[in-house]
């Protein structure tokens, strides 16, 4: 069993930066590939980031490209999200999610695709 704690939200201004962290309490986390997922009121669970097994792959939403990195420190068991150039749209709940897939079979822009979820950390950037 993958448990799965994100960390790092908050109330940040237009314009400024968050980083959030999710651990996995996992023996190896590398076994893993890992997304990050945001959900706003009313509107559906949408893809952000996601990232490889080994971090030679990063994946990223086009409304956060240039914006948003997505990184893995495996010895920590730990992944990143980190976030510039905030907007009011980016305010959302943010979900960790980690997903067993092979890469031939894994689709990282689907939430089904994952099996282990946070329990989110709330994101709210003010205008």
């Amino acid at each position: 069993q993958v448990q799965l704690v994100e960390s790092g939200g908050g109330l940040v201004q237009a314009g400024g930066s968050l980083r959030l962290s999710c651990a996995a309490s996992v023996r190896t986390v590398s076994d893993y590939n890992m997304g990050w997922f945001r959900q706003a009121p009313g509107k559906d669970r949408e893809f952000v980031a996601a990232i490889s097994r080994s971090g030679s792959a990063t994946y990223n939403a086009e409304s956060v490209k240039g914006r948003f990195t997505i990184s893995r420190d495996n010895a920590k068991n730990t992944v990143y999200l980190q976030m510039n150039r905030l907007e009011p749209e980016d305010t959302a709940t943010y979900y960790c999610a980690a997903s067993w897939r092979s890469p031939s079979t894994w689709s990282e822009r689907v939430p089904n695709n994952y099996g282990y979820w946070g329990q989110g950390t709330q994101v709210t950037v003010s205008s």
